[in-house]
């Protein structure tokens, strides 16, 4: 119960954090080059200027689900260190 309920806290949060940077990191070479980063169509922009989505706006699936799975996790996790099975002898 605590080794699903640690891979369940941790893989959904290193994932989630994977697809913020690899998106933060488009985004930043978008605007050092001069351009507008478009959210919608996921493409730098050099010839108009657009609105700022937040990753939640964009992936609300994703982070719900990876937010969602670390609760879970992060219960497993308590029911396994707080009850743990009587060993008779």
């Amino acid at each position: 119960m605590l080794r699903l309920g640690l891979i369940l806290l941790i893989i959904p949060s290193l994932a989630l954090m994977t697809v913020f940077y690899i998106d933060q990191s488009a985004v930043d070479s978008c605007l050092d080059a001069g351009g507008s980063y478009n959210y919608q169509a996921g493409e730098c922009d050099f010839e108009q200027k657009h609105q700022f989505y937040p990753i939640m706006a964009r992936y609300p699936l994703l982070v719900n689900g990876a937010m969602l799975l670390s609760v879970i996790g992060l219960l497993l996790c308590m029911k396994g260190l707080l009850w743990r099975p009587v060993k008779e002898n």
